[in-house]
């Protein structure tokens, strides 16, 4: 090995390895099993994390969370590299993958720990989130309103061990509850041909 290769390797061990871009969007779509599952399938996508927000209490439990008096929604927080997907494609997984024309409840849940609800962390996450929220008021192929509010994010607690990436880790009790809660058949039956084109 010459001093030129030599040369060359220590400059490239020198120089800064730069970290991947990184951003968050924080989605509540009702169950955060399903949530984190449909977000982890997106392209550009790194990490989903089940969890909880816009509740009173800090660091709650799912047990707390469940009884519905702490003000948390069931969310999933979303990191990902803006370079290969953008927070537009996002909302569009978000609309998709919920009911919004109901409030405190998604399928087969009900109370205020599933409500939908869009948390952004930016002026422009409020702004595009608004944006597309106008966009399917117009273009919705079904007659009710769209109810999801849009809200500052606060403080994101991650879920429970056991609730990361359920739908992988208990895939046979993940199918049977989908299938029980009538999510997809729900989804479908309110979004029809546009989630098919949304992957």
């Amino acid at each position: 090995m010459n001093r030129l290769t030599f040369l060359v390797l220590g400059l490239a061990l020198a120089l800064p390895v730069q970290a991947q871009k990184t951003e968050k969007a924080t989605f509540a779509a009702g169950c955060f099993w399903c949530t984190e599952e449909a977000f982890e399938k997106v392209p550009g996508v790194v990490a989903a994390v089940s969890g909880y927000i816009g509740g009173t209490v800090k660091n709650p439990s799912y047990d707390q969370v469940s009884t519905g008096r702490t003000g948390h929604t069931e969310a999933v927080e979303v990191t990902y590299d803006p370079s290969k997907v953008s927070y537009e494609k996002l909302l569009e997984v978000f609309w998709l993958n919920h009911d919004p024309t109901v409030k405190d409840r998604q399928f087969c849940d009900s109370g205020s720990q599933y409500r939908p609800e869009i948390f952004w962390h930016t002026e422009e996450q409020k702004r595009l989130a608004e944006a597309s929220k106008a966009k399917w008021e117009k273009q919705k192929p079904f007659r009710q309103p769209i109810l999801t509010p849009i809200t500052k994010a606060s403080a994101f607690y991650p879920a429970e061990d056991y609730h990361q990436d359920y739908y992988k880790k208990n895939a046979l009790q993940y199918k049977f509850y989908v299938t029980g809660c009538g999510r997809y058949a729900r989804l479908d039956s309110l979004w029809g041909e546009l989630r098919k084109k949304s992957y």
